[in-house]
């Protein structure tokens, strides 16, 4: 009895140390890296969340239809530690950002690189960018 008891909290402790590893995603498996995007636009929304921070843009099409964009970011701790600070992009902003297309084309998503402001101020997933090229 003592053994049937001993493998059932084995695997009980087993299965919950996997829904960590289960709900946080590979941003490879999200996003395709092969598909560089460039979006123009203005910031809607500033989510500054763990796990991972967003930026939400609307960005007008051709046509001049706005489309609302989504861009994952960093955690808020390394986003900071790349050099961006809480509050500095806010509602209204115009922006462009750099990055890769969500695998599912249907999505107006991508993984956020870089994120340009109307003042040349660049911030991005791996720390500022700095000098010519960014």
């Amino acid at each position: 009895m003592k053994l049937k008891t001993l493998a059932v909290l084995a695997s009980g402790l087993i299965a919950l140390g996997t829904v960590p590893a289960w709900a946080h995603h590979s941003f490879a498996a999200a996003y395709d890296t092969t598909n560089a995007i460039t979006v123009h636009g203005v910031i809607s929304q500033v989510l500054l969340r763990n796990p991972h921070s967003w930026f939400v843009i609307d960005v007008k099409d051709a046509s001049g239809k706005i489309e609302q964009w989504s861009f994952e970011a960093g955690t808020p701790s390394g986003m900071i530690r790349n050099g961006y600070k809480k509050d500095v992009i806010k509602e209204g902003a115009e922006v462009t950002i750099k990055g890769f297309r969500a695998r599912d084309a249907s999505q107006n998503r991508g993984m956020l690189r870089e994120l340009t402001t109307a003042d040349g101020k660049t911030y991005g997933m791996f720390g500022p960018q700095e000098g010519p090229g960014k």
